[in-house]
């Protein structure tokens, strides 16, 4: 590979990584054709890219975005591919659903709303990160019990008020 196509590539990943606020690093050498391309339309229906890198150039990669990816560069040895995705727990149930038919992909590290996640043990901790939209269901559904519960009330004390009515007017 010429120095300019380097050049290139390491642009395109800063470019890729600056946008991504969920950046999991992952081994999925020595998968066979089937289980890769198994795993690449599982990444395409979840909206998560996989990209296949050279661990030198996401280093460099990595130094230009401005962002601390300094705890992962540990991490930059081997057969690597990167995950990104616009949700944060993402990959990490992807990874751990994959992982029931394959023991591929390993988890090497993850950088998740500015925080890092060095080793395969963080999996399980990825996996109850909950996301956005998790977030925002939580609340309104904390906000909403309330009301329910006034509600709820009002209609019960309303039934026995009219039984209790009924009952005194037969008499």
């Amino acid at each position: 590979m010429r120095k300019e196509e380097k050049n290139q590539l390491i642009d395109t990943l800063t470019e890729q990584l600056s946008k991504s606020n969920n950046v999991y690093i992952t081994d999925i050498s020595n998968l066979n054709v089937e289980v890769t391309s198994k795993l690449r339309r599982l990444c395409f229906r979840r909206d998560v890219k996989l990209i296949v890198v050279k661990n030198t150039l996401l280093r460099k990669a990595m130094e230009r975005t401005g962002k601390d990816f300094s705890e992962l560069y540990g991490v930059l040895n081997g057969s690597t591919s990167i995950m990104l995705s616009e949700v944060n727990n993402g990959p990490a149930k992807l990874i751990k659903e994959f992982r029931k038919t394959s023991d591929k992909p390993i988890l090497k590290g993850a950088y998740v709303e500015e925080m890092a996640f060095v080793g395969d043990h963080n999996l399980d901790t990825l996996v109850s990160i909950k996301s956005r939209e998790e977030l925002i269901a939580d609340i309104v559904l904390a906000l909403k019990s309330p009301a329910i519960n006034v509600i709820s009330a009002l209609q019960s004390g309303g039934h026995k008020l009219s039984g209790v009515l009924k009952t005194l007017s037969e008499r």
